[in-house]
């Protein structure tokens, strides 16, 4: 048959490059401002713009709007071009403006407090609907191009992408199953230690599958675009890509050492994170292997230095993140600023330098015109360079400081920083190196922005489409047609077979998952039952919401570990405290055991203080706990408690199993008031306001009046809480 001509579809991949780089500026730029916030607290301004409502915006815009469409660029270039094949012009537009709306969605309601309350999975259940139907479009538009590929085998690229688009949605998927409870409002169908077990292997492989293996993709072609060199080693890629997508998807529960998970599940995700490390490293070789013989042609071009340092940010973090998962290492790192180091290392060190090497080699050909200035494109680079290593070193020795001061004992055998304030308090000039270096590393964004703005500027007045010639398209060899051709290498016939190949990821990730979860989900022995823990109040859910929505989570952890520095520090009238038992937590949805301690652990805060100084902690932070960073919240004395939507809350949890009571499952709003009524009296009676009682504070007095009280029954009737 005759060749055929075919034009590439750039517009699409200009519009994904153009949006990177402007949603990158803007969440970078939110990064930035949450950074000093922390050194400086007076610049969170409530209600909308403080640290707890701002984290979560600057974590999905660079993880979703700024890697996403770089993503998507990358994938839309490379594939046309490996497949030779177009992708469905009308599916594409429709991909590239439903993901911008779902961004914009994301910027419009995680500020007003509308949040899941579970890390890199916030956005309630009308925006996921919408990134799932998003993804659908893309996922029939890349494998629309697959079926009408003219190149009979896929090359290493299209492997990872395909991991990428399946794998994200079974993660996408079961993570974000919940009842909803409102319009923007939604409770997770998990509880406890099930929905922390879901959320960590949603969260480690969203690092896996949305930061890693789409960008091993885009390192596997556009590396060797540049350098004008092939891969270094084909059968290398082959165990990179398959030991990656089956050993990754064990490793999350490496986050949740030490806490109420069963130990059997995170020494299982230990054990897989440090295997982990081989195939990540073979990726790193690869790629910087492929430069063999290159290293003149690197030191003049700005494009190379980018990906040798990404590349090398890679082999950084894959080398820490297997480290940090040894027990023994994470008892001293988990809940610090170590954790803060380690994930922006991987995200700005090793997505954004991929992200800016692409780009750079991009432009010139999305614009068809020379790149405006290529010193200013290495002055970003040694810009950038110099503030992402501000920002990890400093964060390094904050998380190790914090480590060692939290679990320090002077000589009489007391804590030596009983105050927990001493450790944020000591951490203040790390945090304004770190911010130092955010601002470095914003710099040379805006330095990229310019430059890329400079060239299409010069673009030309219309471009020139580009055709190339290529073969049919490939059809599928028929039985007779298949025994006839010469027999190739396993491997080499799977990527023959789009359909096998990628139903064989499928169930590399399924069967990797299953056999962590249908023993955490099945056995009852691993949630034992506490008699004394009780549902939630229906104030007592109204304030947990005002604690999710005001981003609590994000500064404060709910886990006592079972630490003698941990039960001591959070012990009552002199008694250890009891460490977190799984039981305590079968009516959480969802789980609140957080990732980071700016501030103290609250899992035994009911009843250390009293309600006034709870109150004014919210008023005026600085007032009750001097150099304290958290932020100040007044408009939680003045906004009135929804008490019109307790009861359908209630009755949400209540389709989930939580067992409320007739009373509570007929008058909701009734009990709500009646609790609001002796919370306020108690308030007033010592020295509070007396017009308090139907406002938001009251709601997340009572629920923090309520953490740890039911653990503290079951010890004094000294219930066995194995």
């Amino acid at each position: 048959m005759a060749n055929e001509t075919l034009e590439y579809d750039d517009a699409l991949v200009r519009r994904f490059v153009t949006a990177t780089i402007v949603w990158g500026g803007v969440g970078m730029a939110v990064g930035l401002w949450i950074a000093l916030q922390l050194a400086l607290p007076r610049l969170n301004f409530a209600p909308y713009f403080t640290f707890g409502r701002l984290r979560p915006l600057h974590t999905n815009a660079v993880i979703f709007a700024f890697a996403g469409n770089a993503i998507f660029a990358a994938v839309y270039y490379s594939s046309q071009r490996l497949l030779k094949a177009r992708p469905i012009a009308w599916l594409g537009k429709f991909h590239f403006w439903g993901w911008q709306a779902i961004i914009v969605a994301a910027a419009i309601t995680l500020p007003l407090g509308y949040t899941q309350g579970k890390e890199y999975a916030e956005l309630e259940w009308p925006i996921d609907l919408a990134i799932a139907v998003v993804w659908v479009a893309f996922a029939v538009n890349f494998f629309a191009m697959v079926r009408a590929r003219r190149e009979k085998h896929l090359y290493v690229a299209l492997w990872f992408y395909i991991a990428t688009i399946v794998t994200v949605a079974i993660l996408h998927i079961f993570n974000n199953l919940v009842i909803p409870a409102g319009p923007l409002k939604s409770y997770s169908i998990f509880a406890g230690v099930q929905d922390a077990f879901m959320q960590w292997w949603y969260g480690h492989n969203a690092v896996a599958f949305f930061l890693t293996t789409p960008f091993l993709g885009l390192m596997y072609y556009f590396l060797p675009k540049a350098a004008e060199r092939p891969v270094f080693s084909y059968r290398l890629s082959i165990l990179h890509f398959w030991s990656l997508v089956f050993i990754y998807i064990w490793a999350g529960p490496h986050h949740l050492h030490y806490t109420a998970l069963p130990q059997w599940a995170s020494t299982l995700g230990m054990i897989f994170s440090v295997m982990l490390w081989m195939p990540s490293w073979g990726g790193m070789i690869n790629g910087l292997l492929t430069l063999r013989g290159a290293w003149n042609k690197v030191a003049a071009d700005p494009v190379l230095k980018f990906f040798v340092v990404g590349i090398t940010f890679y082999g950084m973090s894959t080398f820490e993140g297997p480290m940090l998962s040894v027990k023994s290492i994470n008892a001293l790192s988990h809940y610090t600023d170590w954790n803060i180091a380690h994930v922006h290392g991987g995200a700005l060190g090793w997505v954004g330098f991929m992200v800016f090497g692409m780009i750079y080699w991009l432009v010139p050909r999305l614009f068809q015109t020379k790149l405006y200035s290529q010193r200013l494109a290495t002055a970003h680079f040694w810009v950038a360079t110099i503030g992402i290593v501000l920002y990890v070193v400093s964060m390094w020795a904050s998380g190790i400081a914090q480590g060692l001061m939290w679990r320090a004992f002077d000589d009489t055998g007391r804590l030596q920083y009983p105050d927990f304030l001493e450790t944020v308090t000591r951490l203040v000039p790390m945090y304004w190196v770190r911010a130092l270096g955010g601002a470095l590393y914003i710099a040379g964004m805006a330095m990229f922005a310019w430059n890329v703005w400079k060239t299409w500027r010069a673009r030309p007045a219309q471009y020139e489409p580009v055709v190339v010639e290529v073969p049919p398209r490939v059809n599928a060899p028929r039985p007779l047609e298949r025994a006839a051709q010469p027999r190739e290498h396993w491997h080499r016939r799977w990527e023959g077979l789009p359909a096998l190949f990628t139903a064989w990821t499928v169930i590399a990730v399924v069967v990797a998952s299953a056999f962590e979860m249908i023993p955490a989900f099945a056995i009852d022995d691993d949630v034992p039952h506490i008699s004394t823990v009780k549902p939630y109040t229906p104030l007592e859910l109204y304030g947990r919401d005002i604690y999710i929505s005001e981003g609590c989570y994000n500064c404060h952890s709910q886990m006592v570990r079972p630490f003698i520095d941990e039960t001591v520090r959070y012990g009552q009238g002199g008694k250890p405290a009891e460490y977190s038992r799984a039981g305590e937590f079968v009516y959480d949805h969802p789980f609140q055991w957080g990732s980071k301690r700016t501030g103290p652990d609250l899992a035994r805060e009911g009843g250390r203080r009293d309600e006034l100084w709870h109150l004014r902690h919210f008023e005026s932070p600085r007032t009750t706990s001097p150099g304290s960073v958290m932020p100040a919240y007044p408009h939680l004395l003045d906004d009135e408690i929804g008490w019109t939507k307790i009861q359908q809350r209630v009755d949400a949890m209540a389709m989930l199993g939580v067992p409320y009571g007739a009373e509570a499952l007929a008058d909701a709003e009734g009990l709500a008031r009646k609790q609001a009524a002796a919370v306020a009296a108690r308030l007033t009676a010592q020295g509070g306001p007396a017009d308090a009682g139907d406002k938001d504070v009251i709601a997340l007095i009572a629920y923090l009046q309520r953490l740890g009280v039911d653990i503290a029954a079951a010890r004094d009737a000294k219930e066995d809480l194995r």
